[in-house]
């Protein structure tokens, strides 16, 4: 199968699509002829050896976890999924033909191969962060960086879930938070006084996706260390906040299922930044890294 592969730590230019074996469903996976993959920034981060000390690599690696395509194989003990049904999940080596997924769900016609790609790991993200902040139905939640992939996926499930969210983003996304019915403002200083004036009675809690060195300024809004959760910023212990990852919290996984039910409704919805075909893999980790991304880059296969 034709796969997009590196052989060594570096930046985008080590990626090269080659020729590798066919994976196989093993008990409780799919596996799937992808028609579209995610590049998330975890993706690069990896492919950069960031994590190398942790968990080394075998080369050839093939990037991506998430990936949307029709089920081609089914492992022993999968149910609700047989052969020909069109999903989305999560995995491992999903910049390929073929992916094997170990947490998928039934794509909803609604959302299209790319949007549907780009749903695992920012919902998941996204609803694990909502539930380590405890926010409720009536209370008011501020989003960094609400217009890109996991600020957008948490955005909406806070408004369907009777949220009022607050967003920042550049001036170009504040018509695509409002979409969204997320309370639009830009980031930057002066943040604690626009909040205020959104939400005179403050606000409960707060997740920081961007990681640009806001996070004192979000402790002071939230009043409370204890009342916000980064996916960015690392320093956030030293500050009281947390730091959320799937390897230290407990994943929630359970939310493709949700997405998927929501854009049924016509209550969830993914935003594409910009698509590249596989052998444009190298251009699209370089939009990744670059940052200010709107929602998704997708690899069409």
């Amino acid at each position: 199968m034709r796969a997009l592969t590196y052989t060594d730590y570096g930046d985008p230019s080590v990626l090269r699509v080659t020729e590798q074996p066919e994976p196989h469903a093993g008990p409780g996976q799919v596996r799937i002829a992808v028609r579209a993959a995610a590049v998330n920034p975890i993706d690069w981060k990896i492919r950069r050896g960031l994590f190398d000390e942790t968990s080394p690599l075998a080369f050839p690696a093939i990037p991506g976890t998430d990936a949307a395509g029709v089920v081609d194989e089914v492992g022993s003990g999968v149910a609700g999924v047989s052969v020909g049904d069109e999903v989305f999940g999560s995995g491992q080596s999903a910049s390929a033909q073929y992916a094997v997924l170990d947490h998928y769900t039934v794509k909803p016609a609604e959302l299209s191969w790319e949007q549907a790609s780009g749903l695992p790991v920012t919902s998941e993200t996204a609803m694990r962060a909502l539930r380590l902040l405890g926010v409720a139905t009536g209370q008011t939640l501020l989003i960094e960086g609400a217009a890109g992939g996991v600020g957008s996926a948490a955005a909406q499930f806070a408004v369907a879930n009777g949220i009022t969210v607050i967003g920042t983003a550049s001036d170009r996304n504040q018509d695509y938070l409002r979409s969204l019915g997320v309370l639009p403002t830009t980031y930057g200083a002066g943040l604690r006084e626009r909040v205020a004036q959104l939400a005179p009675q403050g606000v409960d809690a707060v997740f920081d996706t961007a990681g640009s060195g806001s996070l004192p300024e979000l402790i002071e809004i939230a009043g409370d260390p204890g009342r916000v959760v980064s996916i960015a910023d690392f320093s956030a212990p030293q500050h009281g906040a947390r730091v959320t990852s799937a390897m230290s919290d407990e994943p929630a996984y359970d939310a493709l299922p949700q997405a998927a039910d929501l854009a049924r409704e016509g209550r969830f919805t993914v935003a594409i930044d910009s698509e590249y075909p596989l052998d444009a893999g190298a251009k699209a980790h370089e939009r990744s890294e670059g940052g200010h991304v709107r929602g998704k880059i997708v690899l069409t296969v």
